[in-house]
């Protein structure tokens, strides 16, 4: 396997294949052990000719610039590989106004311009090819739980707003399912659309702290980037992935996610 961007979804995917004996190649902007640098093309060349699977973790740079494609597109296009797969984002569907979305759904219309043209430049790269789109990701070390004991927490008082999310393993275990699986767009989320401020309750109850108390949007005071998570409501419909990758979520809701990052 090459990963391209051996971020925290990729890493987690690793660590999972190189125990089940693979031998797993990533990429990032600098060479580490292990890891190669984004910009050394004879050294991604070479790892993208010995591999037989490769995956593309690497967020759209801008609108019109995608870096793994622009970089190595063409060499992807033409690689004899047994699976493709890229890491999407729900974010392309945009505001629903809390429907249900599968990936029948048009794109295009929310915030995440970029990655709704990357999208479909990736769909078409290859037959192989499997687009995951994801959710909000939580996992060890980034979930509701860090958020409460650091204090910066917000449950912010949105009636109506749901969002869905997915467990960082439950993202490795729907890429191996699609191993076996044919190629296509899929939902990756987990089974329980909830509004952010019960999930952040439910966190802080789990941990025997002070529940923070709701505030307004205005009174949260959140970032430009956060405040952006809250223009678009919508439900992630997972179905697909169970019917054609036979994918069950380990952790099927948050409240068994946070539990077992808890225990």
């Amino acid at each position: 396997m090459l990963i391209f961007g051996m971020g925290y979804s990729a890493s987690r995917l690793a660590e999972r294949l190189r125990g089940d004996g693979w031998t797993v190649t990533g990429t990032r902007r600098e060479a580490s052990e292990g890891v190669i640098a984004f910009d050394d093309q004879p050294a991604v060349l070479a790892a993208l000719a010995a591999a037989t699977h490769i995956l593309s973790s690497v967020p759209p740079a801008s609108d019109d610039s995608e870096p793994v494609l622009d970089h190595y597109g063409e060499a992807i296009s033409s690689a004899s590989l047994q699976w493709s797969g890229y890491l999407s984002a729900t974010g392309v569907y945009g505001d629903v106004d809390g429907a249900w979305v599968d990936e029948s759904a048009p794109i295009g219309s929310g915030r995440r311009k970029a990655r709704s043209k990357a999208d479909p430049r990736w769909q078409e790269l290859r037959d192989d090819m499997h687009v995951f789109r994801l959710p909000g990701i939580y996992g060890p070390g980034r979930s509701p739980l860090t958020r409460v004991r650091s204090g910066k927490a917000r449950r912010v008082d949105m009636p109506g707003q749901v969002f869905s999310r997915i467990h960082v393993d439950d993202i490795a275990s729907a890429v191996i399912a699609s191993f076996d699986g044919p190629a296509g767009v899929y939902n990756i989320a987990d089974d329980l659309p909830a509004p952010q401020h019960e999930v952040i309750a439910y966190a802080a109850r789990l941990l025997g702290m002070d529940v923070p108390a709701l505030q307004s949007l205005k009174e949260a005071n959140l970032s430009q980037a956060a405040l952006g998570f809250y223009e678009e409501n919508r439900r992630i419909a997972n179905g697909k992935a169970k019917r054609l990758l036979k994918w069950q979520p380990q952790y099927p809701d948050y409240k068994s996610g946070l539990q077992s990052l808890l225990d």
